[in-house]
C-alpha cells in the first residue's frame, strides 16, 4: 500500500496492530489519536480534548467526522470539558449554509503550571499558562555548586510570591529540569558529574511544603531533554545542543525523544578530545571536551587572565562588547564542540542542529567555530542539507520546555479522562 493511498475504516482497523500511523487533519499531522488504538472502542473525553488542544479551533461536526462519535456523544464530551474549564466555545466558523457552527477552543487561561530550570550558576523560575506561554519569569543567580538544601527553599519562597499574582488559578503541575542524569520516576539527580550534593536527594518534597503546590505532579527531566521537547522546529530528527556552564544534548530521532537505556543519552560533555588531553575536568577525569569548551572552563581561563567574569553570561557580554579574547574563546569552544558532534551527526543524520544555552546568546561567534569542525569532520551525505540554527525560544527554551513536559503529562488524554471521571 502506498503512503498516499485512500484507506477505509476497515483497512485502518486491520493495519493498526502493525503500524504507528500518522493522520492528517485540518492540514496538521496528528500522531497520537489514542482513541484509534485497537483496545479502544470509542473516543473518550480526553481523546476529544487532545484533538481540540492540538488544533485550537475545531467544530463539533469535525470532531464527529474524525472520531465517529454521534452528535449526542460529542455534546456529552464537550459538556464535560466545558465543566472542567478546559474548552470554550467562541466565535462562529464560516458557514456552508444554515446556522454557522461555533468553534471549540482550548482555554489556555484555565490554569497555570510552574517551570523550574536549575542551572549551575542560575535557576530560572516561571509561571506559564496551559499553552506553555510564559506569564511571569524570574532568575535566581546562585553560587556555583549550591546544594539542594540551600537552593530549593529559596526556589519555593520565590514561587510562593510569584503565584500570589494568580490567586484563583488552578496549578496543574511543576516542570523541573536539571543538568546531568536524572531519575524521572523517583524525582532526583542521579550520578551527576555536575551537581555536587544533589545525588539521590528527592526533590518533590520541597514543593509539597508550599500549599499551592501540595499534591500537584512534579515532572522531572534533564535540561537538554526539556529544551528538545519544544525545539523540534517541525522536524522529526533533531540534535539539540545545550552549551552553557556544561555541555549536553537532547536527541530526537523519528519524532521521539531518545533517553537511552540508563537515561544518559546526550551526555557528550565528557567525551575525550585531543585538545583537552591532560586538562582536569570537574567530573574528576581529564581530557573531557568540557574541560576546554564548557562555559565553566572558559570562565576559569579568563579569570586566570585577570578578567572579572563570574559566569558565561559575563563572557558573552564581553564578546559583544568587542573583547577579542572572549570572542576567540567562544569561537574555539564552538570548534571543539563541533569536532565531537561530527560523529553524532554521522550516526543520527539529524535535519537540524539547534544551539541553546548561554552560548546561543553569542550564536554567530560560537557557530562560526562549530560549523568549521562539524562540516569538516562529518560526512558530506550527513551534512548536505543539515541546518545549524539558534533555539527558537531563545534563552527561554528551557523554561518553556519545562512547562511543556508537565503539560504533556497533566493534559494527556488519560489525565483528562481521570479529571472528568465521576467522583
Amino acid at each position: 500500500m502506498g503512503s498516499s493511498d485512500l484507506v477505509t475504516g476497515a483497512t485502518v482497523a486491520v493495519l493498526l496492530p502493525h503500524l504507528k500511523p500518522t493522520f492528517v487533519f485540518l492540514n496538521t499531522k496528528v500522531a497520537q489519536l489514542t482513541f484509534l488504538g485497537f483496545n479502544r472502542v470509542m473516543a473518550t473525553v480526553g481523546d476529544v480534548f487532545a484533538l481540540i488542544r492540538d488544533h485550537r479551533d475545531v467544530t463539533r461536526t469535525e470532531i464527529g467526522q474524525l472520531t465517529g462519535l454521534s452528535r449526542t456523544a460529542v455534546a456529552s464530551r464537550i459538556g464535560a470539558l466545558t465543566a472542567l474549564g478546559l474548552v470554550t466555545e467562541r466565535e462562529q466558523a464560516p458557514s456552508t449554509g444554515g446556522r454557522p457552527p461555533t468553534l471549540l477552543s482550548f482555554d489556555a487561561a484555565a490554569g497555570v503550571v510552574v517551570s523550574v530550570a536549575v542551572g549551575i550558576s542560575r535557576t530560572r523560575l516561571a509561571v506559564c499558562n496551559l499553552a506553555g506561554e510564559v506569564l511571569t519569569i524570574t532568575d535566581i543567580d546562585q553560587e556555583v555548586a549550591l546544594g539542594p538544601d540551600d537552593l530549593m527553599p529559596d526556589v519555593i519562597k520565590r514561587l510562593d510570591v510569584m503565584l500570589q499574582d494568580y490567586p484563583g488559578d488552578t496549578v496543574y503541575g511543576v516542570g523541573l529540569s536539571l543538568p546531568g542524569t536524572v531519575d524521572r520516576e523517583r524525582g532526583y539527580s542521579r550520578d551527576s558529574l555536575i551537581l555536587r550534593g544533589w545525588d539521590r536527594v528527592e526533590l518533590r518534597p520541597y514543593f509539597q511544603e508550599l500549599e499551592r503546590l501540595s499534591g500537584v505532579p512534579v515532572i522531572l527531566d534533564n535540561d537538554s531533554n526539556a529544551i528538545a521537547v519544544v525545539e523540534k522546529q517541525g522536524h522529526d530528527d533533531v540534535l539539540v545542543i545545550k552549551a552553557s556552564s556544561g555541555l549536553g544534548a537532547g536527541i530526537v530521532a523519528g519524532g521521539v525523544l531518545q533517553r537511552g537505556a540508563t537515561e544518559a543519552a546526550g551526555e557528550f560533555g565528557h567525551n575525550k578530545i585531543a585538545a583537552a588531553q591532560g586538562l582536569p575536568c570537574r567530573c574528576g577525569d581529564t581530557g573531557c571536551v568540557e574541560a576546554i569548551a564548557g562555559g565553566w572552563a572558559v570562565v576559569h581561563a579568563l579569570q586566570q587572565q585577570g578578567r572579572t567574569v563570574r559566569n558565561l553570561r559575563d563572557v558573552v557580554e564581553l564578546a559583544h562588547g568587542g573583547d577579542a579574547e572572549a570572542r576567540r574563546m567562544i569561537r574555539d569552544s564552538g570548534r571543539y564542540v563541533g569536532e565531537v558532534l561530527a560523529a553524532a551527526v554521522n550516526m543520527l543524520n539529524p535535519a537540524v542542529v539547534v544551539v541553546a544555552g548561554d552560548m546561543a546568546d553569542a550564536f554567530e561567534i560560537f557557530v562560526a567555530g562549530l560549523r568549521e569542525t562539524l562540516y569538516g569532520n562529518a560526512t558530506a551525505q550527513a551534512t548536505r542539507t543539515l541546518e545549524v540554527v539558534p533555539a527558537a525560544h531563545g534563552n527561554r527554551a528551557g523554561t518553556v520546555g519545562g512547562a511543556m513536559m508537565v503539560l504533556d503529562e497533566v493534559l494527556s488524554a488519560r489525565a483528562v479522562d481521570a479529571l472528568a471521571a465521576p467522583a
